[in-house]
């Protein structure tokens, strides 16, 4: 049996905030459960190795039966909605990389409820006919962008284009490296994996050139249908080798020799599905003869292409410099990335400290950019190329905007009531401007929901993200906002305010050193339910921090002292709550907690009161 390896990665807000802690469970397709992960600071698991198929038959075009082994993940943590993964194909020597994108659970909400995301086949091995129609050139096409620009991100729609199914907004590598890994197997050729990886990009790019879609009138710029465009799986795993690739490439794009425009790129299969354009399975026997991916491309395009590069990318703060960064580098692009490390060091503590002087790439900016590409996936050399520049600074804005938000919060005195308006298309003032700012939050952790500018006026964009959100929550979409959408706009926004950890705090709660335990206070937290959780007084509490009165601020960490007679302290159930995963926060085991508290089952009900020894 050949062996494949998976391994999960936890995180919130466009990866801004990781999430430690969750249990994972890795499941075979008989629900038996083959390993029990938690995830780190980092918000990762470790990589586990999962029995496979041999590589040889996904390199066959003529192998009628399934070339991978297909297996399941639950991730479930407090505070947040379980997230089930099925059919996660498994490919002999592969690395697949699967992201939890996990919903905070609302304000009193009781249970957490199961989000169900199912992979499957790639397109590849589907047998439906694929009918892209496109624009190949720029002649007499009536709208199109005056530059090649990269979408940042890009707005996909779950769909065929009239459907009403929802849409998301992807980075637009993060994008490109879900097509592949959805199109085609990972372990073609490398020629063969280019040369669809560029066939991608360039079908991507020339529905935003031409404006395909959003000159017809809708919000998106491409759909996930392949009868339309090309194959999106939301919340699939992406393989190392097709992200090593589009790494390198995913702003390069191919074209043909005189024009500007990216070539209208279509493609199928080239077995169950006959077409004008590339054929995929094609790909991989002209690799294995040998052809490189430029004269594969040439193949089934027109002989005069080339492969062209764009370095115009939307909504990035700084550009690449063009050339790389490295030990030796010095000036004013070293010492952004190193503003930018320092800063994101806040959300993931385990890059180290940068002590070069600034503007100075030393020994330590290496070794936080090393840490740093480590962490996300990206070759870990030290250097700071085109890949690594721009993941750090898609980071940085995320992280900045992520902490621009919760100040605004603070600015707007959202409270815990809804105002009591009747917002609709045309309206204005400072509800809408709550509104807004609400919609601005959610759209961080929701990913199907837009975020819509803060100007206190009620237009389009406004009224299509409130759309978004009612669709998400079981509304009537009409775009009005009355009490039923305030109301659940409110238990969102409080419910993420609760359940998502500060960045850069330490998990809550936690099992501090000797007798103390560190907490992070969370919307609700009192002195007195403290007191009672942890089982020790208020009055104890307030000594340990020097606190002088009864009042606590959401982020603010407590150390909880326990009483050095008991070898445990007490906690109270909360909805979602495991032996397992209990056991794993507090540093214990779980025949531990069922001894101290003779239980004979693993079941608890909320509200039970557990001793959880130290």
């Amino acid at each position: 049996m050949a062996i494949g390896y998976l391994m999960m990665q936890a995180r919130t807000a466009h990866d801004a905030v990781p999430l430690s802690g969750v249990q994972v469970s890795v499941l075979d397709d008989e629900q038996n459960r083959v390993y029990e992960l938690t995830t780190d600071e980092n918000g990762e698991t470790r990589s586990v190795s999962l029995e496979t198929v041999d590589k040889s038959y996904s390199q066959n075009e003529n192998f009628t039966g399934t070339p991978y082994v297909t297996y399941n993940v639950l991730a479930q943590a407090e505070g947040f909605n379980a997230l089930y993964v099925s059919d996660i194909p498994i490919f002999d020597g592969e690395l697949a990389v699967l992201p939890l994108s996990l919903v905070p659970m609302q304000e009193r909400q009781r249970s957490s409820e199961q989000i169900e995301i199912s992979v499957g086949s790639p397109a590849v091995a589907m047998t439906g006919e694929r009918n892209q129609e496109g624009q190949r050139g720029n002649m007499g096409v009536p709208y199109v962008l005056r530059q090649v620009v990269i979408p940042n991100p890009i707005t996909v729609h779950l769909g065929t284009p009239d459907s009403a199914a929802s849409n998301v907004q992807v980075s637009f590598p993060d994008y490109v490296k879900n097509v592949a890994s959805s199109e085609i197997y990972p372990t073609w050729p490398e020629a063969a994996l280019r040369a669809n990886i560029y066939a991608i990009i360039t079908f991507a790019l020339n529905r935003v050139y031409t404006e395909w879609y959003r000159a017809k009138g809708y919000n998106f710029d491409i759909t996930n249908s392949t009868a339309y465009d090309q194959y999106f799986v939301y919340g699939r795993p992406i393989y190392e080798s097709i992200n090593r690739i589009v790494d390198q490439i995913f702003n390069e794009y191919v074209r043909r020799q005189g024009q500007n425009a990216p070539y209208f790129t279509s493609f199928c299969n080239g077995t169950t599905a006959s077409c004008a354009g590339l054929s995929q399975w094609g790909t991989v026997t002209l690799a294995n003869q040998g052809y490189t991916p430029i004269r594969i491309l040439r193949y089934y395009y027109p002989d005069d292409i080339e492969i062209a590069e764009t370095n115009a990318i939307s909504n990035v703060v700084t550009s690449y410099p063009g050339t790389p960064l490295r030990v030796g580098s010095t000036g004013l692009d070293v010492q952004t990335i190193q503003t930018y490390l320092n800063r994101i060091r806040r959300n993931y503590p385990a890059i180290p400290t940068i002590t070069d002087e600034t503007g100075v790439f030393g020994d330590s900016t290496r070794a936080a950019v090393t840490k740093f590409q480590s962490i996300f996936n990206l070759a870990t050399d030290g250097v700071v190329g085109k890949s690594t520049w721009y993941k750090i600074s898609s980071l940085y804005t995320a992280v900045t905007r992520l902490a621009e938000l919760n100040s605004e919060g603070n600015t707007l005195g959202i409270g815990t009531v809804p105002p009591s308006s009747v917002l609709r298309q045309g309206s204005r003032g400072q509800d809408v401007i709550t509104l807004q700012y609400l919609l601005d939050v959610i759209s961080e952790y929701y990913s199907g929901i837009p975020s819509p500018d803060q100007d206190g006026i009620f237009g389009n964009g406004t009224r299509q993200a409130v759309i978004a959100f009612q669709q998400r929550m079981g509304l009537a979409a009409d775009g009005v906002v009355g009490p039923a959408t305030w109301n659940s706009l409110y238990r969102t926004y409080l419910g993420i305010e609760q359940n998502v950890p500060p960045a850069g705090s330490a998990p809550a709660p936690s099992p501090g050193q000797g007798n103390v335990i560190m907490h992070t206070v969370r919307s609700g937290d009192t002195l007195w339910q403290l007191a009672n959780r942890y089982g020790t007084t208020v009055n104890a509490i307030k000594q340990a921090n020097g606190l002088t009165s009864d009042n606590l601020s959401i982020g603010q960490v407590l150390r909880i002292p326990v009483s050095q007679t008991d070898s445990y302290f007490q906690y109270t159930v909360r909805s979602g709550d495991t032996l397992w995963l209990l056991a794993n926060r507090f540093g214990t085991t779980v025949d531990a907690i069922k001894n101290l508290n003779g239980l004979t089952s693993d079941l608890l009900r909320v509200g039970q009161v557990l001793r959880i020894p130290e």
